[in-house]
This record gives C-alpha cells, structure tokens and sequence, in this order.
C-alpha cells in the first residue's frame, strides 16, 4: 500500500522544528527512525498532512556521561546505544533489550527517542527506562523540561509530551552500587513485539539483603506497568528462589491483561510469572558473581 498524500519538510534546527509543529498543528507527524510510522503511513493508518523529518537536525544523537549516569541523544540509533560499551558497561540490561528489539536493519534506523515516543506498551524500550528510572527531556515553545519516565507514558501510544513539543534527550541515573538487572521476554518469532517482556533490576545492602528494586512489565496492558507490590516483597529480605516466587504470586495478582489474537489474557499472566522468577534469579545472579570476580 502507499501512504496518503502529504507535505514533506526537513526543519535544520530544533527551533525550526518547533516552528513547524506548531504551525501544522494536529496534522504533523515528526519523522524520526521511521520504523513505526512509515508502515502506519503506507497501511493509512495514519495519515498526516505533513510529516516534519527530524534526521536533519544537529546535537541530539549522542551518548555522553553526565553527573555519573549517561544522557542519551532522542535521534541516536538504536544500534548505536546497543554497540555502545559505555552502556554495555552500566547499563547491560539497555543492550539485552535493544538486542531484542526488532532487526539489525530496523535497529539501524530506528532511534531511541523515536521508540519512547510512540510508546508502544510492547516495545523493549519503554519498559527499561521505567525500570532504570530514566529521565526524558522534552523541548517545546516554552523551553525545556524534564519527565521522570514513571509519568511518561500514560496510554496505548500516548505519552505526557504536548502537541507542540519534542523529545530530545534520556537521562539515565547513575545506578546503585551492587546492581543487577535482567531483561526477558517471549514473542512469537525473534524480532517482534513481546507478547510478555519483564525488566527486573535488584541492589544489594552489603549484608546482602536487597535494598532496592524494580520489576517492570511489557505487553500486559496500555503502558509499561511496574508492579511495586511485587518490588516490595523483596526489599529487605535476602535473594533466594522462594522469596522469587512469592514476588511473582504477587505480579500474578496484580497484573491484568487482555486477550488478543496472539495470546489469552491467562496465557500473559502465566508467562509474567514465570518471567519474573528467571529474570530475578539472573539479576541477583550477575550482581553476586560481580562481587566473587
């Protein structure tokens, strides 16, 4: 199929993609990697009337430290951050996903920002800035300002950015000292969206009791849904398999997800529960054989 007929424009600042988005108005769509709305073009599923190509504009594709965390251009590649060893480093469940997500030809032209703002509740991306505790940065007329990504996606494809503003930057925060993470998903071949897709982070007191985590969920509802009961079952306690199981009775609880034409509601709840345990198991795995290295 072809898309519909539209307006093409290549704004050369930030500034002057502002301009643009605020003159077209409802009508634009902001062109990014493409991987989500050129096929949403081409199905006629969308159909804007002019679509405001982002590739063009300098400074916003880039990965830098920054107060001990990493800042993260919204127009980098996402397999630049997947092959970036200053992510790999801090942030290996960053590179488990983006390995996840897609193709390499998808990852080649798809960008980091593009996928946080389609906010598509199966996508990788999403559910590990939740996990991590990102910050997104968006600039619009009114200047700049940041979002923790726990306010970020609040719908099916929707998100907290205005009509009229951009996303341009992901902060992540420099993580915990005795971190481990992991990140799991089940998807019907290699490359698609999850059907169920976890992203489990554990920090350690130096007793060994755990301080501190996050579990977050994919492809079980319209965003990224972390299940803090489950986290709570952890914190305090130290890591074993029973203490797994009993966070994933509670994800089982809490999480309610619908059927669709690729899996039945109860089918995502089990697999949630069987993801949680593997994924806590391997984070509190990594983090322990840091420790005896």
């Amino acid at each position: 199929m072809k898309p519909a007929r539209f307006e093409y424009v290549a704004p050369h600042s930030v500034d002057q993609a502002l301009e643009l988005l605020g003159r077209y108005g409802d009508g634009a769509k902001l062109l990014a990697g493409g991987q989500s709305l050129v096929p949403l073009m081409n199905m006629r599923l969308a159909r804007p009337s002019h679509v405001i190509d982002l590739n063009r504009l300098p400074g916003l594709a880039y990965i830098t430290e920054a107060d001990g965390g990493v800042r993260i251009g919204a127009m980098t590649r996402q397999a630049t951050a997947e092959s970036s060893e200053m992510i790999r480093a801090r942030y290996p469940i960053v590179t488990e996903a983006l390995e996840l997500l897609g193709h390499p030809a998808i990852r080649n032209r798809g960008t980091v920002g593009g996928s946080l703002a389609h906010a598509d509740p199966a996508a990788e991306l999403p559910v590990v800035v939740l996990a991590l505790d990102a910050q997104l940065t968006l600039t619009g007329p009114r200047g700049r300002r940041t979002v923790p990504a726990c306010d970020f996606f609040v719908g099916y494809l929707h998100t907290v950015a205005a009509p009229d503003e951009i996303l341009t930057e992901v902060c992540l925060p420099a993580p915990p000292a005795r971190t481990g993470s992991c990140f799991l998903e089940v998807a019907r071949r290699h490359g698609d969206f999850a059907l169920v897709a976890v992203a489990a982070v554990l920090a350690l007191h130096s007793d060994g009791r755990c301080a501190r985590a996050r579990l977050v969920f994919g492809g079980v509802g319209p965003t990224p849904m972390r299940v803090e009961r489950a986290e709570a079952v952890l914190v305090g306690h130290r890591p074993e398999p029973e203490l797994f199981a009993a966070a994933a009775r509670e994800v089982s609880a809490v999480l309610q997800p619908e059927s669709d034409l690729h899996a039945s509601a109860d089918y995502r709840a089990q697999v949630a529960s069987v993801l949680t345990r593997r994924a806590l198991g391997m984070a509190f795995e990594r983090v322990s054989g840091r420790e005896r290295a």
